[in-house]
């Protein structure tokens, strides 16, 4: 049996202090492998090693461009030390990453247990007109060897049906996204959730801020779009075994033993004209494995 067990920490930063933050942040990841030794991934809110405040409180002027770091640079090389003394893959939440020609894009990490930076991506749907980092233009996916392939989203990447589609073409059967959310329309992202969970058949970890950050409700949610868990307001952890295997079962024989919508892509997909993206649907080589394609 493929199995991944996660914590999902809804939590919240000391508030544009990024030291502070990241001495909750290393406190945090050591309370969970002492705790739950069977963990194998940690993941916390968006921009949380970022320091966000709440969104109506005091704002330093240009905290984004004060906040930004290089990747890699002195930040990863902390969050790869941190990996390597505890065993852990670290989702990170995300952080404001400055290019070398001067962007700065809400970036996401996947640091490995040895230390490796196994994947970047950058948030290819930004809240706008509110968030003011730069949009990324590809998505990301990473392997965990011997479980399985994982992909990234962050936040309002959820509300766009082609980012979990993507990352479900490109394999993952897992999403990790990291969220910031603090008004009321948490509601319509725990629906996005379950139907992006549903429509693609994977796991989709959402975890969003805790008070007085966000408005927390994270949740764990399967490839049949079941609520596994879902948190409340204030800062908790979700401790999960996910199933990987599942994916496979769900994506094999269907939702609820029934539903099967990438194999009827599989078969037909070739023939429907998507004028939206300029082509077609194409079979990932993941499933044509399955299907005998």
């Amino acid at each position: 049996m493929r199995t991944l067990a996660i914590a999902a920490v809804q939590t919240a930063p000391v508030p544009y202090d990024l030291e502070a933050t990241w001495s909750r942040f290393a406190h945090q990841v050591r309370t969970v492998r002492e705790l739950f030794p069977h963990v194998q991934l940690v993941v916390v809110p968006e921009l949380f090693l970022a320091a966000e405040g709440p969104l109506l409180g005091e704002h330093p002027e240009n905290w984004m461009e004060k906040a930004a770091v290089s990747i890699p640079g002195p930040l990863t090389d902390r969050l790869a030390g941190l990996a390597m003394e505890t065993g852990l893959w670290l989702v990170p939440g995300t952080v404001f990453e400055r290019t070398a020609d001067g962007t700065i894009h809400n970036t996401a990490l996947a640091i490995s247990p040895e230390g490796d930076i196994a994947a970047g991506y950058r948030k290819v749907f930004p809240w706008q007109p509110y968030e003011q980092a730069t949009p990324g233009n590809r998505f990301t996916v990473f392997e965990i060897p011997g479980v399985g392939r994982v992909g990234l989203a962050i936040c309002y990447d959820g509300s766009f049906p082609e980012t979990m589609r993507q990352l479900a073409w490109l394999g993952a059967e897992v999403v990790i996204q990291p969220t910031l959310t603090t008004t009321r329309d948490r509601e319509m992202e725990l629906v996005c959730a379950r139907a992006n969970a549903w429509t693609n058949q994977l796991y989709v970890v959402n975890v969003n801020a805790s008070d007085p950050a966000g408005v927390g409700t994270s949740v764990i949610v399967d490839p049949e779009g079941t609520v596994r868990q879902q948190a409340g307001g204030g800062e908790e952890v979700l401790v999960d075994v996910l199933d990987l295997d599942a994916v496979t079962r769900v994506r094999t024989y269907g939702s609820a033993g029934i539903n099967r919508p990438w194999s009827q892509l599989a078969r037909y997909g070739s023939a429907i004209e998507l004028p939206m993206y300029g082509g077609t649907f194409r079979t990932p080589d993941w499933l044509k494995e399955t299907e005998g394609h």
